[in-house]
């Protein structure tokens, strides 16, 4: 598949763990001094050793300046209903000043799920679900549509709400994404597919591009306003294994996991620039 063209960026990848509450912290404000351009949270609500997630994105945009926020991605199941979860995301990109990104995934590990609360789904259901949640999301964004909004799904019935705030910018909204049913959702509805590395088949990426690609076109978008986002782990892939995966395969946010301040150092020090020369050099 092709390379889409989009700015080459990098993310961090950080735990919430809550022992001691300030590192994840202190982790964000690293990535922020090294220059990275997201910091990413994972998103589990049932796990006790790990921080609320929404609320960690709170307080490190709070004592960041410039770094984008996102969860990595956000459990939907139990972050509801999604009009509240859109005003939620709205209010941090106004108090952030528009360094929100909302990613989200249709719900997984479903007896911890269950367990916090919320709804068990099929896989087909968590799809279905997720793409209803999506376009709530955005009619709540919406603010300058006459009159309230009104949705009556399977999962999601909306009647009479009242719409706004606007966010400060166009928040992108990213899909984990690593099946078929939920990559064609990406096609179809959302602005960035984040799956991850180590957990894809191989070939999965130009597989998952098509699914993508084939969707958005279906639904009379272009594939190019779809972001391609990659988690990735350290010491995995060589500067020029990430470069092929931006030419080949469009992949034009790569997001770091670790917690390991040296590892984030060396990755800013060696990694990044050897990878923006090589994609430099092959988009002339």
């Amino acid at each position: 598949m092709p390379d889409y063209g989009h700015p080459l960026r990098f993310a961090t990848f950080i735990s919430p763990a809550n022992s001691p509450a300030r590192r994840p912290v202190e982790l964000a404000q690293r990535s922020e001094r090294l220059g990275f351009d997201f910091v990413t949270f994972q998103d589990h609500p049932y796990q006790s050793s790990f921080l609320d997630t929404w609320t960690l994105l709170s307080w490190v945009a709070a004592r960041t300046e410039r770094i984008g926020v996102s969860a990595n991605v956000l459990n939907l199941p139990l972050r509801q209903p999604p009009a509240v979860l859109a005003r939620a995301a709205a209010s941090l990109d106004l108090l952030s000043g528009g360094r929100t990104s909302l990613g989200i995934g249709a719900g997984f590990y479903w007896d911890a799920v269950q367990a916090a609360g919320g709804r068990r789904l099929t896989p087909l259901q968590g799809v279905a679900a997720l793409g209803e949640a999506i376009d709530v999301i955005r009619g709540i964004w919406d603010a300058d549509v006459p009159g309230t909004l009104n949705a009556d799904g399977e999962f999601y019935k909306v009647h009479g709400a009242e719409r706004g705030p606007a966010p400060a910018h166009e928040i992108p909204i990213w899909l984990g994404a690593h099946k078929p049913r939920m990559q064609d959702l990406v096609g179809r509805k959302a602005d960035g597919w984040l799956p991850s590395l180590p957990v894809m088949e191989p070939g999965g990426l130009p597989k998952g591009n098509a699914i993508i690609d084939d969707a958005a076109r279906a639904a009379g978008r272009d594939p190019r306003e779809v972001t391609r986002l990659l988690n990735i782990f350290p010491d995995q892939q060589t500067p020029e294994a990430l470069a092929q995966m931006t030419l080949q395969d469009g992949v034009s946010i790569f997001i770091l996991a670790s917690d390991d301040p040296d590892v984030l150092e060396r990755f800013t020090a060696e990694s990044i620039p050897a990878v923006r020369e090589h994609v430099a050099r092959g988009r002339k």
